[in-house]
């Protein structure tokens, strides 16, 4: 969704804690995507360890968004990036048919975009390590 919604100016990956081997992108998150215009196209599964290598992509900042995520304990992150936890109910886990299920993958993606908005919505002054740390921390809250 930054990627998207970034135009360029951000890049942004996905990971899990702990994703099952040989494990696919939920085909209910993957439709939700696709119907808010937002290519899937070589997404994958894959777990956060992979962003803490020395030789993984420079991070500025992380943010877990699983409810579950808050009370993991993170690998170090290279570099130190600013971090933030903006918590969400995992639409997967949720009852019902699968037309319940793809509202709660759209609510909760329409939940994240609404905080993405705003920060990408910020000027580059407010990009500053810490600045941005207490920022994304905040709209965790919001």
């Amino acid at each position: 969704m930054l990627n998207h919604l970034g135009e360029g100016r951000f890049k942004a990956y996905s990971a899990g804690s702990s994703p099952r081997e040989n494990q696919q992108p939920n085909p209910m998150a993957l439709a939700t995507l696709e119907k808010a215009g937002i290519a899937t196209q070589g997404l994958s599964s894959k777990s956060w360890d992979v962003f803490a290598t020395p030789d993984a992509p420079h991070m500025d900042l992380v943010i877990t968004v699983c409810d579950n995520a808050a009370g993991e304990v993170c690998p170090y992150w290279p570099g130190q990036p600013a971090t933030a936890h903006w918590g969400y109910a995992d639409p997967s886990e949720g009852s019902g048919d699968d037309a319940v299920k793809l509202e709660a993958f759209a609510q909760t993606l329409h939940q994240i975009k609404r905080r993405l908005e705003l920060l990408i919505s910020l000027p580059e002054a407010s990009l500053g390590k810490m600045v941005l740390q207490q920022t994304a921390r905040e709209l965790g809250k919001a």
